[in-house]
């Protein structure tokens, strides 16, 4: 009967410490997780790098800056050349922006248009130097990265990999032409003459593909 008392006597207490040691335990798990979780505030730059990553969405969202950007700072093709002439390195450094492909130059100009080429134009400016040519990208195919790295902070290292970083100067491209050439007719504009305001790498002073970010025809 003793006996019996006694077990009923220390039942309770060996499961309270039962639960004490599970309730340490689960305590313990807590804490692990919480040290090994990052804390991400929705909208925030980590929470759009864990997203997968859109780069239609991403060029919508980058063209209106880049737009802006390259208008701000487009220099007359007459005068760029001129100093490009003159300078180049001095001009680069001036008008334009470092990229690992060359030197981004933002330009405008008013010119006509000669026979297409693959969806390229060849400019006819007046005034430019003799030898320089220009010549305008309209698609379907808008080739190149002058607009990704137009203004300079659309670095590799903000990307999960070169893939990435090669999509989204695509999308920007693709994003430009929804906005600027969509609404022209491409494929006849021949003799016409243009207002252009766009961007180049510069690699051959004297001849300059240019990217457009606006466009109109007279």
């Amino acid at each position: 009967m003793s006996q019996s008392l006694e077990t009923a006597a220390t039942a309770p207490r060996k499961e309270a410490r039962r639960l004490y040691w599970i309730g340490g335990a689960v305590l313990a798990v807590i804490a692990a997780i919480a040290l090994d979780t990052t804390v991400v505030k929705v909208g925030s730059d980590a929470d759009t790098r864990q997203q997968a990553f859109s780069p239609d969405t991403y060029g919508q969202g980058e063209f209106p800056r880049i737009q802006e950007f390259v208008i701000a700072k487009a220099v007359d093709a007459v005068t760029l050349a001129q100093a490009v002439q003159a300078d180049k390195a001095a001009a680069s450094k001036e008008y334009g922006t470092p990229a690992t492909t060359g030197v981004v130059m933002m330009v405008t100009f008013t010119g006509t248009a000669g026979e297409a080429k693959s969806g390229v134009y060849e400019m006819t400016v007046a005034g430019m130097p003799e030898g320089v040519s220009i010549r305008l990208q309209t698609g379907p195919a808008i080739n190149g990265t002058d607009l990704r790295d137009a203004p300079g902070d659309i670095e590799f290292g903000k990307f999960k990999n070169q893939i990435e970083y090669q999509d989204a100067g695509s999308a920007i491209n693709r994003a430009m032409k929804a906005v600027v050439l969509d609404g022209i007719d491409t494929a006849n504009l021949t003799g016409k003459t243009l207002e252009v305001t766009g961007a180049f790498t510069l690699i051959n002073p004297k001849a300059w593909r240019v990217t457009p970010v606006a466009v109109t025809v007279q």
